[in-house]
């Protein structure tokens, strides 16, 4: 950020939402409000593991994921105002900061990957234009930027409006997304990509684009994500 868009508007919180201190992205009294996962997560799908889990969460015990592996932040409760304030209340300045935590915390993870191509997951068409913006791509732009990785917002698209996944099942999740995705005019062949997105829940969506990039060639498909819920 420019200091004289700094100057005129400074950025703000993630947590708190007030203006942070000069040159900082968070405020100091806040960063712990924030809940790293740790050393507690699954190893699959990255999410948080409860005290009865170990090495995989019951989920991905149960249902296979077409996605490699994934890791996360945070727990969705520490992240979920921030999360919701980036992708509904414009607050487009949080990305710098947790791609800036994504790569203090993970980037030797991502660099064991050997990640040829970052995708973030698509908005609809019409979802995009009445948001202005997609939370996931400015994620992904600005940790391509730290590790030097090219992004690819169009290599897959979002073919089809689909509802609110939060209310569904599993099943009604992986109906909802069924045909929802389509791979875009960009050769992903024997690519290793890495899909970055805001929440990880059940992995629904995170697998309807890894199936899709894996038809298309790629040889191997990881998960980024800022917060994992527990369910």
């Amino acid at each position: 950020m420019s200091i004289i868009k700094e100057l005129l508007f400074p950025r703000r919180c993630p947590v708190c939402d007030r203006p942070t201190p000069w040159g900082e992205y968070i405020c100091q009294g806040c960063r712990g409000k924030l809940v790293s996962l740790g050393r507690s997560y699954c190893l699959k799908c990255g999410k948080g593991l409860s005290r009865e889990e170990w090495e995989y969460c019951a989920d991905c015990r149960r249902y296979p994921h077409v996605f490699d592996r994934g890791r996360s932040l945070y727990t969705y409760e520490s992240a979920a105002g921030a999360v919701f304030r980036l992708k509904y209340k414009g607050r487009q300045e949080y990305a710098d900061f947790f791609a800036e935590e994504w790569y203090r915390e993970l980037k030797d993870t991502i660099a064991a990957w050997k990640i040829d191509l970052i995708v973030p997951v698509p908005l609809h068409k019409s979802r995009q234009r009445q948001r202005g913006y997609n939370q996931a791509e400015l994620l992904a732009k600005a940790l391509g930027r730290r590790l030097g990785l090219p992004v690819c917002g169009q290599c897959v698209i979002r073919s089809r409006k689909t509802t609110s996944q939060k209310q569904l099942n599993r099943a009604e999740r992986q109906n909802n997304l069924k045909n929802a995705f389509k791979i875009g005019e960009v050769d992903v062949q024997l690519k290793i990509i890495l899909i970055v997105d805001d929440i990880y829940t059940p992995g629904s969506t995170a697998d309807a684009v890894a199936a899709v990039l894996k038809t298309a060639g790629a040889s191997r498909v990881y998960l980024l994500t800022l917060a994992a819920g527990m369910e």
